[in-house]
C-alpha cells in the first residue's frame, strides 16, 4: 500500500513532487509483481494439481507477495511500518502452508480467503486515502474490490473441491496481475501528471513531506 487514512490531511491535501517520486519508484517492482502473478495464474489453470502441490504453490505466492509488500515504499513512516507488518504476516502465512505436512482443501481455502480479504481491505483503504492525491487511485480500488469478494468466495465454502480452489486462486492471480501491470505504468507517470498544479503551496513555497521547495526541487 502507498498510504494510510489521513494521508491527505498530512500532506495538505496535495501530493508533493518528492512524495510522488517516492511512490513512483515502486513502479518497476509493481510491474514485475503483476507479470509474475499473471504467469502464476496461467500455471494454476494449466497444471493438474494435487492439494499438496497447489498448497505449496500458493504458499510460495504468499511469501513472494509478502516480500513485495515489505519492499514497497509509501507516504511516510506509518505506511512503511504497515507494509512491513502486512508483508511479514503474508510471509508467515506462506511458511505455515509450506510447512504443513498435508493441508486439506479447508486449510488452504481458509488461508487463501482470509489473506485475500485482509489484503483487499488494506488496498481499498489505501486507495481511498490517496483519492485526492493520486489521479489513478481507482486502479488500486479495483484491486481491492477484486480481492475481497474472491476471499469471501473462498471462505464461503472452504470444503469445496480442488477445482473450486484452483478457480479462485487462478482468477485472483490473473486479474490482480493485469491490474497491477496497468497500475505500474500509471504509477511511473505520476510525478509528471502532478507537474504544475498538483504540488501544494504554502506561503509561496512548495511543501514536500514537510520540507520547503529548496530541499526538494526536481
Amino acid at each position: 500500500m502507498f498510504a494510510l487514512p489521513g494521508a491527505s490531511s498530512e500532506l495538505g491535501q496535495k501530493l508533493s513532487r518528492r512524495a510522488a517520486e517516492r511512490i513512483a519508484s515502486n513502479w518497476s517492482m509493481l510491474l514485475l509483481n503483476g507479470l509474475l502473478l499473471i504467469v502464476a495464474g496461467v500455471l494454476i489453470f494449466s497444471i493438474d494439481w494435487t492439494v499438496r502441490s497447489l498448497a505449496t504453490f500458493i504458499g510460495a505466492l504468499f511469501i513472494f507477495q509478502g516480500l513485495m509488500e515489505v519492499l514497497t515504499s509509501g507516504i511516510g513512516d506509518r505506511v512503511r511500518g504497515a507494509n512491513l507488518l502486512t508483508g511479514l504476516l503474508s510471509v508467515a502465512a506462506g511458511v505455515v502452508i509450506l510447512a504443513w505436512p498435508a493441508p486439506g482443501h479447508v486449510a488452504v481455502a481458509v488461508f487463501l480467503g482470509a489473506w485475500l480479504i485482509v489484503m483487499g481491505t488494506l488496498t481499498i483503504s489505501s486507495s481511498l486515502a490517496v483519492r485526492d492525491l493520486m489521479p489513478d487511485w481507482w486502479l488500486a480500488l479495483i484491486m481491492g474490490l477484486l480481492e475481497v469478494p474472491l476471499g469471501v468466495l473462498a471462505l464461503a465454502d472452504p470444503g469445496a473441491t480442488l477445482a473450486a480452489l484452483i478457480t479462485v486462486s487462478g482468477i485472483w492471480a490473473v486479474a490482480i496481475g493485469v491490474v497491477r501491470v496497468v497500475f505500474s505504468f500509471e504509477l511511473k507517470r505520476l510525478p509528471y501528471k502532478l507537474e504544475g498544479g498538483a504540488a501544494h503551496t504554502n506561503n509561496g513555497a512548495q511543501v514536500a513531506d514537510g520540507e520547503p521547495a529548496s530541499a526538494t526541487s526536481a
